[in-house]
């Protein structure tokens, strides 16, 4: 089983087993994670902590609970044009986008980083 395919069924399990739309808010959380135009994973995690949520991001990378996030604070980090921009792609409106990015994100930086490093 591929990466993604193991974070696809993480979506589903965290969904509560109806991952309505998971597998296409995964691409997009995928595609936040390995954004080459903002340097990738470690990118990502840096855009956390220059906007205040250096702790909040450090314990999705580090061994231990996954602090969470708000729809708001993906907006601080990831912009209203890039979460407008996956709201049109899927349908959505950007509020629920940022709600779900928020809800799936953790988990995601979680399993990308086992060792507890973003690299």
């Amino acid at each position: 089983m591929s990466l993604f395919e193991n974070l696809e069924q993480e979506v589903g399990s965290l969904a509560g087993g109806n991952a309505s739309g998971g597998s296409e808010i995964l691409g997009h959380v995928m595609s936040l994670v390995n954004n080459p135009e903002t340097g990738g994973l470690q990118g990502l995690v840096q855009q956390f902590q220059s906007n205040g949520l250096g702790e909040v991001v450090n314990s999705w990378v580090g061994n231990g609970a996954n602090q969470p996030i708000s729809g708001d604070q993906i907006v601080q980090v990831v912009g209203q044009d890039k979460l407008n921009e996956i709201a049109s792609k899927l349908g959505m409106d950007p509020s629920q986008i940022s709600g779900l990015i928020a809800q799936h994100l953790p988990g995601v930086i979680d399993k990308l980083t086992p060792q507890g490093q973003a690299n």
